[in-house]
């Protein structure tokens, strides 16, 4: 199995500094970048995109509902046209902030509450998927992989819509194939319990539930985190453990 990693960054806001992007972005392939809505800020933008540049990072847009409070993890309903706007005016600020600096977007990871809801509502995944199937260029959309990975490579088969399905390091999971809710004792592994979790996911491609079920999940991306000096430790090691 082959992985690249993902993370994401570019979430500070004017004063406001969010996470260790200069220290992570060294180790990983792919960084998700936020657009402004929930976190982020034209000049954070900028100068995110400028250390993906110098890394040589994949870089993805990495859309939110406009929530900078609750740092979009509150669900917002809106209607499929406002939705659908939403993300194509998000897409395309990141889109051409980094064509001006000569690098070129290349995907899509929807943030927080957005990417909950287009995992729990077809509704929801629906329009997040045409919204990228209908931008003016193709992109790729990152979303989570669980046991219905089938059905939704169909629906973005039927769209036209390449896919790319992204696992946890560092989250238990269900039986369901759902990340088990952090309200849950163990919903979040320890450093050894996640660096157990990548190695067999590397060697079988597949993880252990939370009630020691043997799950199997398509897998292209590992997702990690990097907002403490833990976790971008980890992120070295979990980087030369997929690479060994």
């Amino acid at each position: 199995m082959s992985l690249r990693l993902n993370c994401d960054l570019g979430e500070s806001f004017g004063a406001w500094k969010m996470g260790l992007d200069e220290a992570v972005m060294p180790h990983i392939d792919q960084a998700n970048i936020a657009c402004g809505f929930h976190a982020g800020d034209p000049l954070v933008m900028q100068k995110t995109l400028a250390l993906a540049k110098q890394h040589n990072v994949m870089i993805g847009a990495h859309p939110g509902y406009p929530d900078l409070v609750g740092f979009g993890r509150r669900s917002i309903k809106t209607s499929a046209d406002e939705l659908k706007a939403m993300l194509t005016y998000q897409i395309a600020a990141m889109d051409g902030m980094a064509a001006s600096v000569g690098l070129t977007l290349a995907y899509v990871k929807p943030h927080g509450a957005m990417y909950n809801d287009m995992m729990a509502d077809s509704a929801v995944r629906a329009v997040v998927m045409q919204a990228i199937a209908d931008y003016h260029r193709p992109l790729t959309l990152m979303l989570q992989s669980t046991p219905s990975a089938d059905q939704h490579q169909q629906e973005a088969n039927d769209l036209g819509l390449a896919l790319w399905f992204e696992i946890f390091a560092d989250r238990c999971y269900d039986d369901d194939g759902k990340l088990l809710a952090r309200s849950k004792e163990g919903a979040v592994h320890n450093k050894e319990k996640m660096l157990a979790q990548v190695k067999q996911l590397k060697d079988s491609g597949t993880v252990t539930t939370v009630s020691g079920t043997t799950l199997h999940l398509r897998a292209d991306t590992l997702c990690v985190h990097g907002d403490n000096m833990d976790g971008v430790n980890a992120i070295q090691q979990i980087r030369e453990l997929i690479r060994s």
